[in-house]
């Protein structure tokens, strides 16, 4: 029998004990949560993200996109549905989220139906993470089970977006750090980028690269000219309309590898997507997610499933909201 010293134990004991305990954090998701307790959810979740995307198209990138932002602040505890109070403002106020990100009816007509079938049992955040899976599904990408156990949590502070969220403007260096820090790889990060083949922009978003790109007064010089000369047409020069936007794709509507087609064609729209192509190890993977557009929604799938378990509340943590507007009295 081979002996280990008392220090080199207790160091095994310890690193056991964390795979352990993290393995039992994870596990308090799981597929099928709601099988005893309320099996209809999924279904009726479902049929409310498509009867709204059926009515408009658009909210199948909003829906994805609330999932994401919801997540990558205080983890995915539904925070991002809070309202404002008097006191204090909440992340969908933010200057990230107002007024580009939508779909709020959307959770509340699937939560006030499952009020009613299954009276808090279903958390906010669960429902958010299924919308953001059925939008997916409905956008032509691939469906893929849920782990379920989502708590909501009690607190939404707009100054907790600087941070946590990347803004437009972002280099691929920053990129890799931010998504490092909520546990991803870099690959990951290319991979859940693609989620901007969906959705439109406002054009506060990336009109710096079409006047005024790092404070040269200039245009961005790696946008493809026809392409730039395009979205000035439809951004002039100092518009506020906050009613105009663009789409971030040629392909808007579609979950495809579009996104990465059309950076490799100098047509990202974003800072943040050009950058893709600024490091070696991320280009090359721009190339293959274009060239394998299959492979690129199974490691969406499987991206998506993991930013999912982001700082979950799970068992007694949080609360059911009955409202997912405002926390429980």
């Amino acid at each position: 029998m081979i002996k280990m010293r008392p220090s080199k134990l207790s160091l095994v004991s310890v690193i056991l004990f964390v795979l352990l305990f993290s393995q039992c954090v994870l596990s308090q998701l799981r597929v099928g949560f709601y099988k005893d307790t309320c099996r209809l959810v999924e279904f009726i979740v479902k049929e409310e993200v498509v009867k709204a995307i059926i009515k408009d198209r658009g909210l199948a990138a909003a829906l994805m996109r609330m999932h994401f932002h919801d997540c990558f602040v205080r983890g995915c505890d539904a925070s991002i549905l809070l309202n404002s109070s008097p006191s204090s403002t909440a992340e969908k106020d933010s200057f990230a989220n107002n007024p580009s990100l939508r779909g709020y009816e959307v959770i509340d007509n699937a939560k006030a139906r499952l009020e009613v079938v299954c009276k808090g049992v279903v958390s906010c955040a669960d429902i958010i993470a299924f919308a953001a899976r059925d939008s997916i599904e409905m956008a032509g990408g691939l469906g893929y089970d849920v782990p379920a156990g989502r708590r909501d949590g009690r607190t939404s502070l707009a100054s907790e977006i600087i941070g946590n969220l990347p803004p437009p403007t972002f280099n691929v260096d920053q990129l890799t750090q931010m998504f490092a820090n909520k546990g991803f790889t870099q690959e990951e990060m290319v991979t859940l980028s693609g989620g901007h083949t969906l959705g439109r922009s406002h054009c506060s978003s990336f009109s710096d690269r079409l006047y005024n790109f790092s404070g040269t007064l200039k245009q961005d010089a790696s946008l493809d000219p026809t392409y730039a000369a395009k979205l000035k047409q439809q951004c002039p020069q100092g518009s506020t309309d906050p009613n105009v936007v663009v789409p971030m794709t040629s392909t808007p509507s579609i979950a495809d590898a579009g996104y990465y087609i059309d950076i490799l064609a100098n047509r990202g729209l974003f800072t943040s997507d050009h950058t893709l192509l600024t490091s070696p190890a991320t280009a090359n993977q721009v190339a293959e997610n274009a060239k394998n557009p299959i492979q690129w929604k199974v490691k969406f799938a499987a991206a998506m499933v993991k930013m999912g378990q982001l700082d979950v509340l799970t068992g007694s943590e949080g609360e059911i909201r009955a409202n997912c507007r405002v926390i429980n009295s």
